[in-house]
């Protein structure tokens, strides 16, 4: 029979306990599911029972989620989950070195960090590179974070424009029945590019700098036959471009920018049939230097836990043989 024994822990405040434990104890529910002990507070400790790999496991997960809390993080059951794979996959030290760098701060004074490890290589990657391709399904921050270096980068002088740019084939033909003119039937599609920009700098901000040509926001088409030097450029929903839209996107890279495309390659609104200009770039460009690539998976959604359900669920259905190791 497999020993069991105590391990103690005492937090900082009471306030840190009541933020672990969550509405009803779910959280401490969660983690005694996902760790296999039991989980008790008595009196200011927190008292952890069970056979002994599981209780090292619970004790590191905890310690780290009692960082969290310490930084104004939300510790949420999807939070909870990334934290205890990440220290089963022998990974606790880079998720806490992680959490520790800032790389962007809102208009309202949030610090903004990378969740996941896959974030943080995302975040690395765009600053070693001149251009960054980052696949991954919805949830995963891609754009946000894109958006967060993009602000980070205009405030500090080393780009003197951000160009955000979509395609928008998801519209099609339906664009002529929209009414206003070509700027107003697109905007609904750049519309999440506004409010991931309102949120770093604000409206009124946001309305000078546009002004100023210093933020621009428009759809894809309008990029040919220009040179975006001493930009911060950034292509969303990639997926969407066909061949010809890409090799004309790259082609328009000038000097001292630096370029993102971010797209979910398993979600395209191109006619069947018509390959995605995103897949083509990466199998082309793979391997060529200044050009990284990262690949975001269903562990660095940072959205409700049921995004992530379903995302795996869709995943598992097209790759029925896929390991769970791969989600």
């Amino acid at each position: 029979m497999t020993e069991e024994r105590e391990i103690i822990l005492t937090a900082d405040s009471m306030d840190s306990y009541i933020a672990l434990f969550g509405l009803n104890d779910q959280n401490i529910s969660f983690i005694e599911q996902e760790c296999a002990v039991s989980v008790a507070l008595r009196g200011n400790r927190l008292v952890i029972q069970g056979e002994q790999e599981q209780i090292r496991l619970a004790e590191q997960s905890v310690d780290i989620l009692f960082r969290l809390i310490r930084q104004n993080e939300t510790v949420d059951r999807l939070r909870i989950r990334y934290v205890i794979q990440s220290v089963r996959e022998g990974k606790a030290d880079q998720i806490e070195e992680s959490l520790k760098k800032v790389i962007a701060i809102t208009h309202r004074g949030k610090p903004i960090t990378c969740k996941t490890l896959g974030q943080q290589q995302y975040v690395e990657t765009i600053r070693k590179n001149t251009l960054t391709f980052a696949i991954g399904p919805a949830g995963t921050g891609k754009t946000y974070l894109a958006m967060a270096l993009s602000v980070m980068a205009l405030r500090n002088r080393e780009a003197e424009r951000i160009i955000l740019t979509r395609p928008a084939v998801e519209a099609g033909e339906k664009l002529g029945f929209l009414p206003g003119d070509l700027t107003q039937k697109v905007d609904p599609y750049l519309r999440p590019l506004y409010d991931a920009m309102y949120d770093f700098m604000g409206a009124d901000s946001y309305t000078r700098l546009f002004e100023k040509g210093a933020v621009e926001v428009a759809p894809l088409a309008y990029m040919r036959g220009r040179t975006l030097s001493d930009a911060f450029i950034i292509l969303d929903e990639a997926q969407n471009t066909t061949s010809e839209q890409m090799k004309m996107f790259l082609t328009r890279i000038g000097f001292h920018s630096k370029v993102i495309v971010t797209g979910d390659i398993t979600q395209t609104d191109l006619p069947f049939g018509k390959k995605s200009g995103l897949a083509e770039a990466i199998e082309l460009l793979n391997g060529i230097p200044d050009i990284g690539i990262v690949r975001l998976t269903g562990k660095d959604i940072v959205r409700h836990e049921l995004v992530q359900r379903i995302v795996d669920a869709y995943a598992l259905k097209e790759n029925p043989n896929r390991s769970e190791e791969s989600v």
